[in-house]
């Protein structure tokens, strides 16, 4: 495979989505540093989730961020599992939610 799925993060892509269009970008930076700031929850706290959440949203950028981010703000590696098993047990959890719609369909006498 010549291209990969995930391109490495560069100078020339942030770049580019810089110049592509920067009151969007700056508002996002603004809008995230907020986010992550100290608050009701620790930044440490924040981090957790935001792992949690990379995982379930999948995106392989967010992991390797959020991930190192919650290391630098003092998370153990023990603690960052922990978050991704919460994820894993959320996203499990819906898929069993959501047979109540397969299971009242079926009870409707749907026929294939």
């Amino acid at each position: 495979m010549d291209h990969p799925l995930y391109p490495a993060a560069s100078k020339e892509i942030a770049h580019k989505r810089e110049e592509l269009a920067p009151e969007i970008l700056n508002a996002f930076r603004a809008f995230s540093k907020q986010v992550f700031a100290e608050g009701a929850l620790p930044p440490k706290t924040k981090e957790l989730i935001a792992v949690a959440v990379a995982h379930v949203t999948q995106c392989a950028y967010c992991i390797r961020s959020h991930t190192t981010r919650a290391k630098l703000k003092g998370a153990t590696e023990q603690e960052i599992m922990e978050a991704i098993w919460v994820a894993a047990e959320m996203r499990a959890g819906g898929a069993i939610s959501h047979s109540a719609i397969a299971i009242d369909t079926m009870s409707d006498g749907a026929k294939p």
